[in-house]
């Protein structure tokens, strides 16, 4: 695991970037977060330009990009410290992807307790007790 999701805007479309954007998720929660890409999974919508809006305005409109990275891990598994280089790093990846970005790019880091969410129909805490009996 873990689970995100990416949606995005440019100011013209570019449908070869969603493959680009999975690699760049998933390799990132590799990288900075030490998620296993084995077993993450990744959904990337680009969204309606006329539907994002930020401060009442269109980024597109000023020639910029946007995006909200959401990732779900489990609770506990990395610092404060990790977490933050993930946040640069996609910020940072992001708009080498897609060009100028406005600055109200955000990406989402969900530390969710591990009795709330799994995958294969087991809890991750179910997981980790299985790998570590006694």
């Amino acid at each position: 695991m873990p689970m995100i999701t990416v949606r995005y805007v440019t100011p013209t479309p570019r449908p070869e970037l969603r493959e680009k954007i999975a690699a760049l998720a998933a390799r990132l929660g590799a990288e900075q977060l030490g998620k296993d890409p084995g077993v993450t999974a990744v959904l990337v919508e680009p969204a309606d330009p006329a539907g994002w809006f930020i401060a009442g305005k269109h980024p597109t409109d000023a020639n910029l990009a946007a995006f909200w990275l959401d990732i779900k891990i489990t609770g506990g598994t990395n610092t404060k410290a990790e977490t933050a280089a993930f946040v640069r790093a996609a910020y940072d990846g992001m708009g080498a992807l897609l060009g100028p970005l406005h600055d109200e790019c955000y990406v989402f880091v969900h530390a969710t307790d591990g009795d709330a969410y799994g995958y294969g129909g087991r809890t991750q805490n179910a997981r980790w007790a299985a790998a570590h009996p006694g």
